[in-house]
């Protein structure tokens, strides 16, 4: 096998690693490699350019949202019928899929003094209308607006909700904002532990309120929206996709975009879209 040729299967082998096998031949042709290197020898070369380890999975846990259907059931009746033969469990079964938007609000005067100061800005009233108009042509039945108390939420919602006659508006005050859990990495602007066990708490509670499967008397599918806050979806989708929470912060939101999720009968989850603005023009885009 001629020396190119063994490069070029070795290159094939390697895949991601066919930098080292080029940075070899490079070399070669300055002298350096020299006509002496061997298939045998870059192999190696590229074997020790490997990862030894790989992640693991730690799997999923189908009763996440504490809805699977087996859960349901009285123990001691499910160890009479078994978990499939009971009919308890298949009455338990949800049968409609759950679609979640998650809307961040729209821009805000940081400089207010309070929350009812932090009123949108000329530009977030813009976004508002952006998302509002965004959410109408995708043309969906949705069942309700649920929105954070906090006035920058309220007002988004309330834009957003004249593209959407007939959605009922809802205000909760689980959904405000806040620190659901300290980051990892961590972070500069560190806040006290009692922060993040406080509002951690709440924000908690809000996810398990409003992010789990279909009850089991759900026929059809439903299309629910929820105006929020960054901090707030970031820590919905990592608990949603069971990644791990504490990389809440790794994730960054325009004002105004939507993110998807969308819940299974089975309890599985996917994420649609994360943070979806590319409705709006550029210059309308901020994540302030």
């Amino acid at each position: 096998m001629s020396f190119r040729k063994a490069i070029s299967l070795a290159c094939g082998i390697a895949g991601g690693s066919v930098v080292l096998v080029c940075a070899a031949v490079t070399a070669d042709k300055h002298g350096y490699f020299g006509e002496r290197c061997r298939l045998r020898e870059t192999l190696v070369a590229l074997h020790a350019a490997q990862p030894t380890t790989w992640p693991t999975v730690n799997g999923w846990d189908n009763n996440w949202d504490k809805r699977d259907p087996s859960s349901m059931v009285n123990g001691k009746r499910k160890e009479c019928a078994g978990d499939n033969g009971s009919p308890d469990v298949e009455n338990n079964k949800p049968k409609a899929t759950r679609h979640i938007f998650l809307i961040r609000h729209s821009q805000y005067n940081l400089k207010g003094d309070g929350d009812k100061e932090r009123i949108l800005t000329p530009l977030g009233r813009e976004q508002a209308e952006y998302t509002g108009q965004r959410l109408a042509v995708l043309g969906l039945k949705y069942d309700v607006l649920i929105h954070s108390s906090m006035t920058r939420a309220t007002e988004t919602a309330h834009i957003i909700s004249k593209y959407l006659p007939g959605v009922e508006l809802v205000s909760c005050d689980l959904l405000r904002e806040g620190a659901p859990i300290e980051p990892v990495p961590p972070v500069t602007h560190w806040k006290p532990e009692a922060v993040y066990h406080e509002d951690g708490a709440r924000i908690e509670a809000a996810f398990r309120r409003y992010i789990h499967r279909a009850d089991p008397k759900q026929k059809e599918d439903s299309y629910e929206i929820i105006v929020c806050h960054a901090n707030v979806i970031r820590y919905f989708v990592c608990r949603a996709l069971q990644f791990p929470p504490e990389g809440w912060l790794r994730m960054g939101l325009n004002n105004g975009s939507i993110t998807w999720l969308t819940i299974r009968p089975s309890g599985r989850v996917a994420l649609r879209a994360l943070g979806d603005s590319g409705f709006m023009p550029p210059d309308k885009l901020t994540r302030t």
